[in-house]
């Protein structure tokens, strides 16, 4: 393989296959790592607000369920679970219900309240209600804090808004 210096951000150069356009960087990798980090977030939020729900509607929530929502199968969610466990999130027992500990009670609640900022945000610029609760489903997860602070105050503001 040819390689070539390639100039990079910072007007360094460094050796790069030929044709080559990544920087190579450390921030390069970073954003994948942080793109995965937040997909491992996203799935784990997704799991503790539906187990948060299914206790509210049903008194427990069983892998059986979980899967049967999520579309996914049993090991699947066997392994997703074993994961919030470690993590502090949820307690469970071999063919028992899953159960939150504190810790997850409250991602569950944050991430219920963050979808709901995106939703009214999405309602208030006019998208459809069936359009804003799916998008909003996915962008929840990925919005910052500040992101989420800003999407409010602007929700607030539009709502006051006379309406056409």
């Amino acid at each position: 393989m040819m390689m070539a210096a390639v100039p990079t951000r910072s007007g360094k150069r460094r050796r790069s296959a030929a044709g080559g356009t990544s920087d190579g960087s450390a921030r390069g990798a970073n954003r994948f790592a942080r793109a995965r980090q937040a997909r491992q977030t996203e799935i784990a939020e997704d799991y503790v607000e539906l187990i948060d729900d299914l206790i509210a509607s049903a008194g427990e929530a069983r892998a059986a369920d979980i899967a049967r929502s999520l579309g996914v199968t049993q090991a699947t969610v066997t392994n997703t679970v074993a994961r919030l466990v470690r993590d502090g999130l949820a307690t469970s027992l071999p063919y028992r219900s899953i159960f939150l500990t504190e810790r997850g009670r409250a991602i569950a609640k944050w991430s219920r309240e963050r979808h709901r900022i995106v939703r009214e945000f999405l309602l208030a610029i006019g998208v459809s209600a069936e359009t804003a609760e799916a998008d909003s489903e996915g962008l929840e997860h990925h919005a910052s804090e500040e992101t989420l602070a800003a999407l409010k105050r602007l929700t607030n503001s539009l709502k006051q808004l006379p309406r056409r």
